[in-house]
């Protein structure tokens, strides 16, 4: 008798390949990469190239002597996982330590648990959060938005929307558009972002399922709090779903195909899960932003999620 052939995620079906929708991703990041580009200048080139570079040379060095397998740096989820990382940090970051995020991503967030496909967690964001926790003056320290800017470590910082709005200050929202606000290099500019999206949808490289869980979540939540006390939640819905990662994390870091959900109720428990998480550290936690500690937590909810949230078999009975 034939044995079924049994493979972990991704799943990619109707043609497409792991590399082609690597490629998607990455050109779905290119309008928020150009506006880092332009708004810091040197410093996110910089921080770009090291990340990529890093994650391709790690990934390289322990498939080739660790486990000795088949070469995957051709799949460019190497290439996607570096470009997200630097996406997540300050532009004015030191070169090393995003060498050191860019090994912990690959050599123990995705390497160490057999390569692509076989991690619990999204390997960006495990390298982001080592790097907050370890070094979290170097990964807050935020710099302002210069258009071009020719410098890099020394470069002038300033508060984040989130930063700002903890202290009672709302930011504009015409600068949270275009991405005229301090933050992590690729998470600045909402437009940017949603025309990502929509490339992603029309692609159908992601379903809509997840990015608008997540944001419709955050914005019932916060609209809940904001009209219960608007002198204590002065923040609006809308500043909330503009400002910091949100947009970044709930389009290109949850729907991460190996640590989300398999089916549609799934993606949508997953997504609201993530947008209640980020409103509470957001809202009531020490730290300004709180979507790389919720997506991580839904990630590892993800195999649960996936156990009690499926299709029944086909002929097998209801109950």
């Amino acid at each position: 008798m034939d044995k079924l052939i049994i493979s972990p995620a991704p799943h990619v079906h109707s043609g497409d390949s792991v590399s082609k929708n690597m490629r998607g991703v990455l050109i779905a990041l290119i309008p928020a990469y150009l506006v880092g580009l332009y708004f810091f200048g040197l410093g996110a080139l910089i921080v770009s190239l090291v990340s990529v570079l890093s994650c391709v040379l790690f990934e390289y060095l322990i498939q080739r002597y660790i486990l000795k397998g088949e070469k995957t740096i051709n799949d460019g989820s190497a290439v996607l996982t570096g470009l997200l990382l630097a996406f997540n940090l300050p532009s004015n970051i030191p070169v090393w330590m995003v060498i050191i995020g860019a090994m912990v991503a690959i050599g123990i967030a995705k390497m160490s648990f057999g390569g692509l496909g076989n991690n619990p967690l999204n390997p960006a964001l495990v390298g982001r959060v080592f790097l907050l926790i370890s070094f979290p003056v170097a990964m807050t320290s935020w710099p302002s938005p210069i258009p071009l800017n020719p410098n890099y470590l020394d470069a002038v910082t300033s508060a984040t929307p989130l930063a700002l709005m903890k202290f009672g200050h709302l930011p504009n929202i015409m600068d949270l558009f275009i991405g005229n606000t301090g933050g992590s290099l690729g998470e600045v500019s909402a437009i940017a972002l949603l025309i990502g999206f929509v490339y992603l949808l029309l692609k159908r490289i992601i379903t809509w399922h997840i990015p608008i869980s997540i944001l419709l979540t955050v914005f019932v939540f916060t609209g809940i709090l904001h009209f219960a006390s608007p002198e204590t939640y002065f923040a609006t819905p809308v500043y909330h779903l503009l400002s910091g990662g949100l947009l970044l994390g709930a389009i290109f870091m949850a729907t991460d195909y190996a640590t989300s959900p398999m089916t549609t109720r799934g993606m949508l428990v997953y997504g609201v899960g993530i947008g209640i998480i980020t409103v509470v550290i957001r809202v009531f936690g020490a730290y300004p932003e709180g979507v790389s500690f919720a997506i991580l937590i839904m990630n590892a909810f993800t195999p649960l999620i996936n156990t009690y949230i499926k299709p029944k078999r086909f002929g097998e009975a209801r109950k």
